[in-house]
């Protein structure tokens, strides 16, 4: 199973962005989505799962949960945008991965047999810091993921 990872777009889906997604069977939006567009953008690709991220406010942002749980091939995402935020123990929760955005950075890190992936920021370039995104790679056996850089 491939689940596209997406972040930080703040109201701006390049094609890039949906050129490297397709294929995905499921896309996954760590937060700061920006506007429906967004959305609607990323289901023209695959179904989407989204949480909201500190800009998503109001009425638009009421629509998606601060936290997530996607079960991919019995491996468990936990999607939250803040990782500073966690208020639960991932090992202990049975938690394969845990998908965040925010800091616009991408990384990638593994703690305690937990994957720790940020995709970057896929929306306006901010500082100088890359425009990415990524990709999990889920199987029985675990979880393989990338990184790219569109922009």
């Amino acid at each position: 199973m491939i689940i596209g990872v997406i972040s930080d777009t703040h109201g701006l889906v390049r094609p890039e962005a949906l050129e490297y997604l397709s294929g995905s069977d499921i896309i996954v939006h760590a937060g700061d989505i920006g506007s429906g567009d967004v959305i609607r953008d990323l289901r023209s690709v695959c179904p989407v799962v989204a949480i909201r991220g500190n800009i998503d406010r109001g009425t638009f942002g009421d629509q998606f949960p601060k936290t997530e749980l996607v079960e991919a091939d019995e491996k468990l995402i936990y999607m939250i945008h803040n990782i500073d935020e966690i208020d639960l123990d991932p090992v202990a929760a049975g938690f394969d991965a845990v998908v965040f955005g925010h800091s616009h950075m991408p990384s990638s890190e593994i703690r305690e047999g937990v994957l720790y992936f940020n995709p970057g920021s896929a929306g306006p370039r901010r500082f100088r810091l890359p425009v990415a995104l990524g990709k999990l790679y889920i199987s029985k056996s675990g979880i393989a993921h990338e990184t790219q850089l569109i922009a």
